[in-house]
C-alpha cells in the first residue's frame, strides 16, 4: 500500500488519518483457503479413507492375518469411523 502524504499545515489532519489507516491496513493478514463445496469436501475425505481402508486390508492379507483378527480390525475401523 502507498499512503500519500502532504507537508501542508492544513492538511495535517488528513495526514495523520492516512497514516493511521495505512497502519492499520499493514496488519491485516489474508489466509488464502480453498472455496469448495462442503459436499466436495467430505467426498474426498471419504476416497482418502476408503484408500487408506483398502491398503489395511491388503495389507493384512499379505501378511496372512486371519479371519478373526481381520474382523476385530475391520470392527475398531468402523468404531473409529462412527467417531469421525
Amino acid at each position: 500500500m502507498i499512503a500519500a502524504l502532504s507537508p501542508a499545515d492544513y492538511n495535517y489532519l488528513e495526514t495523520l488519518s492516512t497514516l493511521r489507516y495505512a497502519d492499520r491496513a499493514k496488519s491485516i493478514k489474508n489466509k488464502p483457503r480453498i472455496n469448495e463445496d462442503p459436499k466436495d469436501a467430505m467426498l474426498r475425505e471419504y476416497e482418502n479413507e476408503i484408500e487408506t481402508l483398502k491398503k489395511m486390508l491388503k495389507d493384512m492379507q499379505a501378511t496372512g492375518a486371519s479371519s478373526q483378527q481381520m474382523t476385530v480390525a475391520m470392527h475398531d475401523m468402523q468404531q473409529n469411523m462412527k467417531t469421525h
